[in-house]
């Protein structure tokens, strides 16, 4: 089966890189380093830790513990791989020269062969479900300890392994250890065939994440500070529209409050403008340094790197991706800024996590832009019950970590 899947891999191949070109219309970057993603690395070293984090969101919730193994393990050089622009600049930013970065190859064999030749690592450590055919096969090969940490298997993500059930177990194979966020994603993937005395618990990485030091008063007098402000965080396609109906339903009741919008891909900004000019509002935008004035109804936050900024001078907190097919995005980022939180419906991606946060009180769940406003309405009315949802999103955060130093000891135990 592996065959196959790669033949079609090779057939599909021109139109991957045109799927690139055509993305590389509003992120340039997706035109570049091409030559990476065939396995042409641009560094050349041995005995490396190799770490692939997918993209932002990845990027941002292991830095923790990819910190912590470069403090660790000062000896041996990291190399960090990622398969976004957005995820490479990530890395560049929270690492600088501490880590090297590459895109990771695509999962043909050359490509692949081309890769693990160029950088010899000593161990590779991939996050969440990453799981890669030819790759894994590969560093079996190559008798490269293979980690698969902080790993999730939804439900539906189960049953299309089950259906390449021969690639799956061989995949398998090539995996030394495997830290899953919860025991059912430890039970979705032992259904699979993954051994079970290889499989452990440890928890989210995500609980783990770092609260930058920052100081918020100043930005908070900018954008008003007696101004009621939330934000919509990491939207996609298609929620923008039920956001700002929901803003304009907000309004009527409190004319002077103030949107903040962070778009997943900030490269979008220029057609949520259109829309935000269509609904007859005013805007200004973060990365063309313009200031709000009282009368400025939403704050275009278009930057990487600074959404827990963004969340701390807001109010209330929604978070994207919940609208559409996406399945949600990390909700625990306001949640440990103490930020009530809200989601649309469909959270398949972070289940276990939303979960503990209905459960616990600290998110609610919202279907359309009348139910969104009539609860940013409501917290926007009620400080203490503002205060008493955030507290409780937060106490979920604070005792649920702990994932990040046994997955550290996972890979250090492996390394020594």
């Amino acid at each position: 089966m592996r065959f196959l899947y790669t033949v079609l891999f090779y057939i599909a191949l021109p139109f991957v890189f045109l799927r690139l070109l055509w993305r590389s219309r509003r992120i340039p970057g997706y035109r570049k380093q091409w030559g990476e993603r065939l396995g042409y690395c641009p560094h050349h070293i041995e005995d490396c830790i190799w770490i692939h984090v997918v993209s932002v969101g990845e990027t941002i919730a292991a830095s923790p513990l990819i910190k912590a193994v470069i403090k660790e393990f000062p000896y041996y050089p990291v190399l960090l791989t990622n398969m976004t622009p957005t995820g490479a600049a990530r890395v560049k930013a929270i690492f600088g020269d501490s880590a090297r970065q590459a895109f990771i190859p695509y999962d043909l064999p050359d490509a692949v062969s081309r890769f693990l030749t160029r950088v010899k690592p000593k161990i590779a450590i991939v996050f969440e479900t990453e799981l890669w055919p030819n790759l894994f096969a590969a560093c079996r090969e190559k008798n490269i300890p293979l980690l698969v940490m902080n790993a999730r298997l939804s439900e539906k993500s189960r049953r299309g392994y089950a259906a390449i059930s021969g690639i799956t177990r061989e995949m398998f194979k090539a995996v030394g250890h495997l830290a899953a966020q919860s025991s059912k994603d430890a039970e979705r993937f032992m259904d699979l065939g993954f051994p079970i005395e290889k499989v452990s618990v440890t928890g989210n990485i995500k609980f783990d994440l770092e609260v930058p030091q920052v100081n918020a008063e100043q930005f908070r007098e900018e954008l008003g500070v007696t101004r009621k402000i939330w934000i919509a965080a990491s939207t996609h396609p298609g929620e923008d529209e039920i956001v700002l109906r929901a803003h304009q339903l907000i309004k009527e009741k409190y004319p002077q409050s103030l949107l903040i919008l962070a778009p997943r891909h900030p490269d979008r900004c220029q057609s949520i403008a259109s829309l935000i000019e269509a609904q007859g509002m005013s805007y200004v935008v973060r990365s063309k340094q313009e200031r709000c004035s009282e009368n400025t109804d939403v704050y275009m936050a278009d930057t990487l790197g600074e959404l827990l900024f963004m969340y701390s001078v807001s109010d209330v907190a929604f978070v994207g991706g919940s609208f559409v097919s996406v399945g949600g995005h990390n909700m625990l980022e306001p949640a440990v800024l103490r930020k009530p939180v809200l989601t649309g419906p469909t959270l398949f991606n972070f289940s276990e996590v939303s979960q503990l946060l209905l459960s616990a009180q600290g998110m609610h769940v919202v279907n359309n832009a009348g139910e969104l406003a009539e609860h940013v309405l409501r917290f926007f009315a009620d400080d203490e019950y503002r205060k008493r949802t955030g507290d409780n999103a937060y106490h979920v955060v604070r005792s649920n970590r702990g994932a990040l130093q046994k997955q550290f000891e996972i890979i250090r135990n492996l390394i020594q």
